[in-house]
């Protein structure tokens, strides 16, 4: 048995910045938190959520909403940075129309697209719809800070009022949650998507198959590629003598 080293490098493409990484990680984070304090406040049976993870019910009732604002602000950010890459193209349409070869695994027969696809442009717009309902009904149920922004506006909600706010907002937080874990269920699908958030980059091979556009738009850019030359050996199996 011999061994060799393999000389061959692994092209890699940049696909995300540190601060963009950071960025999307602060949202994550804030989202899961809210997803779990919330639903302690949502129901009698899941209070228990609350006082497991921030010492009791008070407490998950105080931080929501501050961790609501946090997940706005850095929500914004994203917004910022992703907007021009989520809007609409002409391609988008054929490519849902041919949704399912991406399903099925036959992506050689989709229109060739930029960063990001259909399906992520919906999870992206989805969520900058239901960010700021989320926000603006969970305001009106700000017990604490609700008098402050009364003041500023000089808009006083009604009983009613406040009772559509917690109706408006808990329906929204679901739809939330529901295109959340689309999101978290298409990344781990489509193997190697993770690492371009963890990592800041995908392989060659990756962007091909999945964002083809976008990647004849990174290479023409030296600085957006990486040839990694691995250092592990490769052994090579002897062959066996024909019987």
């Amino acid at each position: 048995m011999s061994t060799e080293t393999r000389t061959e490098p692994k092209i890699l493409v940049r696909r995300y910045s540190g601060s963009a990484r950071v960025n999307h990680w602060i949202v994550a984070i804030c989202f899961i938190l809210l997803l779990l304090s919330g639903l302690s406040l949502f129901h009698p049976t899941l209070y228990s959520i609350g006082t497991t993870l921030f010492g009791d019910g008070q407490n998950a009732r105080w931080l929501h909403p501050w961790i609501g604002v946090i997940l706005v602000l850095a929500f914004f950010g994203l917004f910022v940075r992703f907007f021009p890459a989520n809007l609409p193209v002409g391609t988008d349409y054929t490519w849902l129309k041919k949704s399912y070869d991406f399903v099925s695994g036959h992506e050689e027969f989709l229109p060739e697209i930029g960063k990001y696809n259909p399906g992520q442009k919906f999870v992206f717009w989805s969520q900058a719809v239901l960010i700021p309902v989320l926000l603006i009904s969970g305001i009106g149920l700000w017990d604490s800070m609700l008098p402050y922004f009364e003041q500023m506006t000089g808009y006083y909600p009604s009983i009613d009022v406040r009772r559509w706010a917690a109706v408006i907002h808990a329906t929204a937080a679901v739809l939330a949650i529901v295109v959340w874990i689309v999101h978290v269920y298409a990344a781990i699908w489509i193997r190697g998507s993770i690492d371009g958030m963890t990592q800041g980059t995908v392989t060659g091979g990756w962007g091909w198959r999945h964002h083809r556009l976008w990647l004849r738009d990174q290479v023409k850019d030296p600085s957006q590629i990486i040839l990694e030359q691995p250092s592990q050996e490769v052994q090579e199996q002897p062959l066996k003598p024909a019987e």
